[in-house]
């Protein structure tokens, strides 16, 4: 089936970014100008984001260049570590559990649009990342993903459907031949 595409027709119903746009604006200079800078230290991230409404724990430690969409729609437990140039794309919340690690480079995704849609309207789903999960370097979730308890997303891989708890996701191995 293929549908001709109208984007001039999006709507993006369905979606609220959660905050005026006095506020949103104020996070995009304030996240692009200081957060994401590597002379800020973690605290100050940390500072910034709950300012903003982030609900964030004792003991996390965010890296320079991490990226937060939405700081309103982050909640991120104890003892969490968040690597360098993650991006948290949290269109929808995006929940992480206490002693978690989000690598280098991690995505975390909220936000896609209904293929079906002629005018390519949202199809956002909120990400949960559970106590002890590991999500590895350039590992990518999508929307509507939770990763379990103790799991762990290998490097690179792509997720789009829940790992159980203690359960393991890896990336797509190709085979080299002679």
């Amino acid at each position: 089936m293929m549908i001709k595409r109208n984007l001039a027709g999006f709507t993006g119903a369905g979606y609220d970014k959660g905050r005026s746009i006095a506020v949103q604006g104020a996070w995009v200079l304030m996240s692009s100008m200081v957060v994401e800078r590597p002379w800020c230290p973690s605290s100050l991230r940390v500072a910034i984001l709950r300012k903003f409404g982030a609900t964030v724990g004792a003991g996390v430690k965010i890296r320079h260049g991490v990226r937060v969409h939405w700081p309103w729609k982050l909640s991120v437990g104890d003892n969490v570590w968040i690597g360098t140039d993650a991006w948290l794309l949290n269109l929808e919340p995006i929940s992480i559990g206490s002693d978690s690690c989000i690598s280098q480079g991690a995505l975390l995704c909220t936000g896609s649009h209904d293929w079906r849609s002629s005018t390519f309207e949202f199809d956002n789903a909120p990400i949960t990342v559970k106590d002890g999960a590991w999500i590895a370097a350039r590992a990518t979730v999508l929307r509507g993903v939770t990763i379990g308890t103790g799991a762990v997303v290998g490097a690179t891989a792509l997720v789009v459907q829940d790992v159980p708890d203690g359960g393991h996701a890896r990336a797509a191995r190709s085979e080299v031949r002679d």
